[in-house]
C-alpha cells in the first residue's frame, strides 16, 4: 500500500493567489504580525527601530452584516540613533453588542528632540533637549444607535522631565523652571462619526473627531490649559483601482502650557515640533492606484500652517509637503495594506514605514 504524503498548508500564503500573506497566522490564536519596523523619523535622527509584534484578531461579538473592527493587542521597545529609546504596550478593542469601543496605552520614553524658536537679530535657533516621558492614556466611546457616531471621554496622563542639552546662563524666554518637571493630567471629552469600511485601509467613509481636553489644578495638572482638537478623514474609491484620500485638521490651544505640548504641524516629510504655534491647521490629499490586487503606488501633497501668539493667519509660514510610495497587501482578510513613502518639505526630507492608513496616528 502506498502512502503519499500530504503538503502542509504555509500559513503564510494565500489560498487564493499563494502570494505572503498573514491572514491565516492572525487568525490562529497565537499568530501576530513580527513586525520591526525602521523608525524615520527626520526629528529623531532619520534612523531607528521599533520592535513591536502586533496581535490582530476577529471580534467574537461582531454584528452580522457589518463591519467591525478587530481587536489589537501590541507591546514594542524601540531605539534610534540619537539616542532615543522608548517601551510601552497598546490595547484597543470593541464590544459590538453595546455599542462600545476603547483603547488603553501605557508608555516610558527617553526622547532626544530638538525645539525650534525665532530669536529677535539671531533668527531661528535650534534647541535640543532630553524628555523622560510617562504617559498613561485611556479613551471609551459609546456609539449612538448605531449610526457611527460616537461620544465619549479620555484621558491622558503625562509625567515630563525635561533636560536642555545646550549651554545657557539664563533660560530662553520659551522655557521657565516649571516645565523643567512637569505632571500633567489631562480628561477630555470626545466626539466622533465613523463609518469607514476599515480602519487598517479605507477604501469608502468618513473618520470625523472633535476632542476637547483640559488641565487645571483640579485635575492633577501643573498647568491650566486647554486644547480644542479638529479633523477629518474621507475616503472614495471613484474606480475600482483608485482610493482617493482628504484629510483636513486644525488644533487650538488655550492659555499657557509647557512649550514641548503646543499644537504642531504633523505631516510626512516635516520633522515633529519643527513648526509650532497657538494653532495649527493643515489639509492633504492622498490618491492610492491598486495595479494589482496586492501592489499599489501611492502619491500625496498637502499645506499647513502654525500660526504663532500675537500672528496672523496669513502672515504665518505657509508649510508644504509632497510625496509618493508604495503598498502592499500583506494581510487580504484583514485589508492591511504596508509599505515605504518618502516625503518632503519645505527645508526636510523624510522616509516612512507605513502599516495600515498613514493618517491612523495623524490627526
Amino acid at each position: 500500500m502506498c502512502f503519499r504524503k500530504q503538503k502542509k498548508k504555509s500559513t503564510l500564503r494565500d489560498s487564493l493567489d499563494n502570494k505572503i500573506d498573514f491572514s491565516d497566522f492572525l487568525l490562529n490564536p497565537k499568530g501576530f504580525i513580527p513586525l520591526i519596523q525602521p523608525i524615520t523619523e527626520p526629528a529623531l535622527g532619520n534612523i531607528g527601530g521599533v520592535i513591536s509584534p502586533i496581535f490582530i484578531s476577529p471580534n467574537k461579538n461582531k454584528i452580522e452584516g457589518e463591519y467591525t473592527p478587530p481587536n489589537i493587542t501590541s507591546v514594542f521597545g524601540g531605539y534610534t540613533a540619537n539616542d532615543t529609546w522608548m517601551v510601552g504596550a497598546i490595547r484597543m478593542a470593541s464590544l459590538p453588542k453595546y455599542g462600545l469601543k476603547y483603547q488603553v496605552m501605557m508608555a516610558y520614553s527617553s526622547v532626544n528632540m530638538d525645539f525650534y524658536r525665532t530669536i529677535p537679530i539671531i533668527g531661528e535657533k535650534q534647541f535640543a533637549f532630553n524628555f523622560k516621558a510617562l504617559p498613561i492614556f485611556f479613551s471609551l466611546l459609546k456609539e449612538i444607535n448605531n449610526t457611527g457616531l460616537f461620544v465619549g471621554i479620555e484621558y491622558l496622563y503625562l509625567k515630563n522631565e525635561v533636560t536642555p542639552k545646550f549651554d545657557f546662563i539664563t533660560l530662553p524666554d520659551f522655557l521657565d523652571e516649571k516645565s523643567l518637571k512637569t505632571n500633567l493630567s489631562s480628561p477630555g471629552i470626545v466626539l466622533e462619526f465613523d463609518n469607514r469600511d476599515n480602519i487598517f485601509t479605507p477604501d469608502n467613509g468618513f473618520l470625523i473627531n472633535a476632542t476637547y481636553h483640559f488641565n487645571a489644578d483640579w485635575t492633577g495638572s501643573d498647568y491650566n490649559f486647554g486644547n480644542l482638537e479638529l479633523s477629518a478623514q474621507y475616503y472614495h474609491q471613484f474606480i475600482p483601482e483608485l482610493v482617493s484620500g482628504l484629510r483636513w485638521a486644525s488644533e487650538f490651544q488655550f492659555n499657557e502650557s509647557p512649550f514641548y505640548v503646543e499644537p504642531s504641524i504633523n505631516l510626512r516629510g516635516v520633522p515633529k515640533m519643527r513648526y509650532q504655534g497657538r494653532s495649527t491647521h493643515l489639509i492633504e490629499t492622498e490618491q492610492r492606484f491598486d495595479f494589482t490586487k496586492r501592489w499599489s503606488l501611492v502619491g500625496f501633497g498637502g499645506l499647513a500652517k502654525a500660526v504663532k501668539e500675537n500672528e496672523s493667519f496669513v502672515d504665518s509660514e505657509l508649510v508644504y509637503n509632497y510625496g509618493t510610495g508604495f503598498r502592499y497587501l500583506i494581510a487580504r482578510k484583514f485589508k492591511i495594506r504596508m509599505g515605504i513613502d518618502v516625503a518632503w518639505s519645505n527645508n526636510d526630507f523624510g522616509y516612512y514605514i507605513i502599516f495600515g492608513s498613514s493618517w491612523n496616528n495623524r490627526k
